[in-house]
């Protein structure tokens, strides 16, 4: 066959090219070509070689060089600049030769002396992104040289490039100190913004005077998010990417840019006895420019009337048109009693805490609320999920009897109103986790199409698909729900865990290791970090993962992980368990995990 002599393996890519090369041919061609070959031939072949690395292609002003080791890669690179920039001192500005280098380690694929594939493409998309005489390296790379050289990366965020599915995570370094401008320029190039106008909304400010009514201006937030993720035509960022510009006063602009959003909505409420006042405006992220304001001044119990008008709004201001069944699910929307509102707000916030005590004080509210108003559909599904993280924690005395309360509320929640996203995304995790799969499939599908820009009904999906080993398909899902909540940490480890199941071991580890990042408490990343690298043969890795992990949670327990994961495959974790025997871990059984990376 015409591939038999193409072989694949793992390389750190090296491009480099030229900044302004058709400039200066035009201006001397001979002199610019002599030039640029003697600094090929005295500086990056012996760089080369002292790094033992390969070149492998010459494009004109650019050149490819393979390396075994992402860490020569790196090191090779930061050398070539600052040669470059020390034979460059006594050259004229306009006649100097000046590069940009890009370093990536992936896959490739090699035919005979030529290598191909995505590995090397990114490189070339990385030098792209890099400064004048800086390097610009993938987050591949970042993670293995990361405390291994001597050199201060800076982390310049997500970008988009040519060719490439998924987005591609960087980190940039000059020589000359000039590595937080370079950082802000990268940073600077907005991800493509969604076909459909997109929206984030910002935590209002409690201006209420009181400090602790900050969780019903939060809760407000929060409601608004909610009302706005069900409109089809729009695209919503979710509550935890938004939150996390709470007490800043982020700029507007940067703001649209992190999120990747074009709109942006900021205001204020204020609460005094049972009325409450809330002022909103709606601001374009890409000018800065505000589009409208509105006052809206009502009665506790009007509140849904109230977010229906916010929402009515940025619709109409949008040009945003509501399907019929949007428009029929809006109609009927009446009062709600303020002491009801105020527990389910107050439940929202207990539940956030992630513990048991807040378990028991958050289900105490949502059992007040519904004494009070039992058509709160939303206080049933968080009923459920309460079960449901009781039962999967092991706390405040959970027995598989929680599985079926979880169920029961769920359903209960669907039929007090079918038309609410929480309800059925309660019922798809109820589902999932009494192992109904097939049936946990449709609600998680029902809970989208409700709340299209909902990230924690995409994540429930795709948790499903992962669980029916499924894993390309979830794989897909929680792409989704990242770029709809990219500040979500758990969005990573997800992630990790469908690209581990799919083998692509490095790119799981990535996805992993940035998800430490910003959770470094969690032992269920590490837990799967640990069977990762004992996968992998890198066992002193493995066992140094695991030992963390129980440091974290000490009764952490694999084999209530066993009995509680539902995957349709029951030796898929055992695979995975193996590794860690291979390096030598002793499983030990015991009695709790925190699995919360499991069910949110």
């Amino acid at each position: 066959m015409a591939n038999e002599s193409i072989r694949r393996r793992l390389a750190a890519i090296l491009a480099a090219d030229v900044v302004g090369y058709s400039r200066l041919m035009e201006r001397d061609e001979k002199s610019t070509h002599t030039l640029l070959m003697a600094r090929w031939k005295e500086v990056l072949e012996p760089l080369v070689e002292q790094h033992q690395g390969r070149v492998f292609k010459r494009t004109g002003d650019g050149v490819f060089v393979e390396f075994g080791s992402a860490v020569n890669a790196v090191e090779c690179a930061a050398a070539l600049q600052g040669a470059m920039d020390a034979a460059n001192e006594d050259m004229p500005e306009d006649r100097a030769i000046v590069l940009r280098v890009g370093v990536n380690l992936g896959d490739i694929m090699v035919d005979d002396s030529d290598l191909f594939g995505d590995g090397v493409n990114i490189a070339a998309r990385l030098e792209m992104l890099a400064d004048p005489g800086g390097v610009a390296i993938s987050d591949s790379v970042y993670q293995h040289v990361h405390g291994r050289v001597g050199i201060d990366f800076v982390d310049g965020g997500l970008h988009e490039v040519k060719n490439i599915e998924r987005p591609v995570h960087i980190w940039t370094w000059s020589p000359n100190g000039r590595a937080n401008a370079v950082s802000e320029a990268v940073v600077e190039a907005p991800p493509p913004l969604p076909a459909k106008p997109s929206i984030a909304v910002l935590p209002f400010d409690n201006m209420s005077g009181d400090p602790e009514q900050g969780y019903f201006a939060d809760g407000i937030t929060e409601d608004i998010i909610t009302d706005l993720s069900k409109v089809s035509g729009l695209f919503v960022i979710a509550r935890n990417s938004s939150f996390a510009y709470k007490g800043q006063a982020p700029d507007i602009r940067k703001v649209s840019r992190e999120l990747g959003v074009r709109y942006v909505l900021e205001g204020s409420v204020r609460r005094a006895a049972n009325r409450i006042r809330i002022n909103a405006q709606m601001i374009d992220g890409t000018t800065g420019g505000h589009l409208w304001a509105e006052r809206y001044d009502r009665g506790i119990e009007d509140i849904f009337a109230v977010q229906d008008e916010v929402t009515r709004t940025i619709v109409s201001a949008l040009q945003v048109k509501l399907t019929p069944s949007e428009e029929t699910r809006r109609e009927g929307r009446g009062k709600v009693d303020p002491e009801a509102y105020d527990l389910l707000v107050r439940s929202r916030q207990t539940i956030l805490q992630f513990n048991s005590v807040s378990s028991m004080e958050a289900r105490s509210m949502l059992e007040r609320a519904i004494a009070i108003d039992p058509g709160l559909a939303a206080a049933y599904a968080s009923l459920s999920i309460i079960a449901l993280t009781d039962f999967i924690n092991q706390w405040n005395g959970a027995t598989p009897d929680n599985l079926t309360q979880a169920l029961e509320l769920a359903y209960k929640a669907v039929d007090t109103d079918d038309t609410e996203p929480h309800c059925h995304h309660a019922l798809a995790l109820a589902l999932t986790w009494m192992r109904r799969l097939d049936e946990a499939e449709f609600a998680a599908e029902r809970a989208i199409e409700l709340g299209p820009s909902s990230a924690s009904a995409y994540t429930a999906l795709g948790g499903i698909r992962d669980f029916q080993g499924r894993h390309e398909d979830a794989l897909a899902l929680y792409t989704r729900a990242h770029r709809l909540d990219p500040q979500f940490d758990l969005s990573l480890h997800f992630l990790g865990r469908a690209l581990l199941a799919l083998g692509r071991y490095d790119e799981a580890e990535i996805a992993f290791k940035r998800r430490l990042t910003l959770a470094p408490r969690s032992d269920m990343t590490r837990f799967y970090l640990a069977c990762l690298y004992g996968r992998t043969g890198r066992h002193e890795e493995a066992r140094r993962y695991w030992r963390e992990t129980l440091e974290v949670n000490p009764n952490f327990s694999v084999d209530h992980l066993k009995r509680a994961l539902p995957y349709r495959d029951p030796n898929l974790l055992d695979r995975l368990v193996d590794g860690l025997r291979e390096a030598g871990v002793s499983i030990s059984i015991r009695n709790g995990t925190d699995m919360r990376t499991q069910l949110l």
